[in-house]
C-alpha cells in the first residue's frame, strides 16, 4: 500500500486518486496513518456490497462457499503450508 502525506494529497491530488483506483493509499497526517483512500469498487467489495458479514455452522455454509473452503485448505495440505509456521 502506498502512502501519501495529507499535503502530497493537496499537491498531487491526480497522482494519490491514480494510485487510489489500483489500489488502497494510506494518508498519513503528523507523519500518522489516518485515512485511507480506495477505488469505489474496493469499498464494495470490501462491504460486501452492503450484505452483513455471516457466520455459518457446519451444516448451513453455502455449497460455492464450502467449495472454496475446501479447495483452499486441500492445497494447504498439497502445498505443507502454513500461516502458523515460523
Amino acid at each position: 500500500m502506498r502512502t501519501f502525506s495529507t499535503v502530497e494529497l493537496t499537491q498531487q491530488i491526480g497522482t494519490v486518486t491514480h494510485v487510489a483506483s489500483k489500489e488502497p493509499v494510506t494518508i498519513t497526517h503528523h507523519r500518522k496513518p489516518r485515512f485511507v483512500l480506495m477505488s469505489i469498487e474496493d469499498y464494495e467489495k470490501m462491504q460486501g456490497r452492503g450484505r452483513p458479514r455471516r457466520v455459518y455452522g457446519v451444516g448451513e455454509t453455502p455449497p460455492e462457499l464450502a467449495d472454496m473452503l475446501a479447495t483452499e485448505l486441500e492445497q494447504r495440505i498439497n502445498d505443507g503450508s502454513s500461516d502458523y509456521d515460523d
